[in-house]
């Protein structure tokens, strides 16, 4: 199989970026191509596409699943395994999303909890405690407001998004003309 120089390029860029949201290049660059490919892809194809081994399509095709990335299918009267991307963009941006915050977000606020279990034993500990918990209140209310988010349609979540600026603005106005309350959490 050969690609285009067009989807050659976002394939392996799009592998570059996947570093960034939690898989390893190769991964990346397995996703992306199914993802443009307008037929399902088996690991022999996948593997050519991109000049790697089988062994590398394989594990990468196992991380993709652990993601629930891609459907598995088979065609009558062949052995191979075909994949493709499971659902839509959104669902895939959703799904990467989530499993980040499994990964990544749920540890650490696991990890903050249980600090702020402790009794602290000086001035110091009680400092970091405090900030420990604010960062913790900060992860909360950005994991409850993604989940809100998460459970939008994709048409209202394309939407609310695409209102970012004159959010923003709206909520300059009413700062205006109500003053917010003072936060009794905060030093003075």
């Amino acid at each position: 199989m050969k690609m285009s120089p067009k989807v050659e390029s976002f394939v392996y860029h799009f592998g570059e970026m996947g570093s960034k949201w939690g898989f390893n290049r190769t991964v990346g660059q397995i996703y992306a191509l199914l993802v443009v490919s307008d037929q399902s892809l088996n690991a022999n194809q996948i593997g050519e596409a991109l000049s790697i081994s089988r062994g590398n399509v394989s594990m990468g095709i196992k991380e993709l699943q652990s993601w629930q990335l891609i459907n598995l299918k088979h065609i009558p009267g062949d052995r191979k395994e075909y994949y493709s991307p499971k659902g839509t963009i959104w669902e895939m941006a959703n799904r990467v999303f989530e499993e980040r915050r499994k990964r990544e977000v749920d540890p650490t606020l696991t990890l903050l909890r249980n600090l702020q279990l402790d009794e602290a034993n000086d001035d110091a500990e009680v400092y970091a405690q405090g900030k420990m918990r604010e960062i913790h209140d900060l992860l909360e209310t950005i994991t409850q407001w993604s989940a809100e988010l998460q459970r939008l349609d994709p048409a209202k979540l394309h939407t609310l998004m695409k209102l970012g600026a004159g959010i923003s603005k709206v909520l300059s106005i009413k700062d205006q003309f109500i003053k917010p309350k003072k936060d009794s959490n905060k030093d003075s």
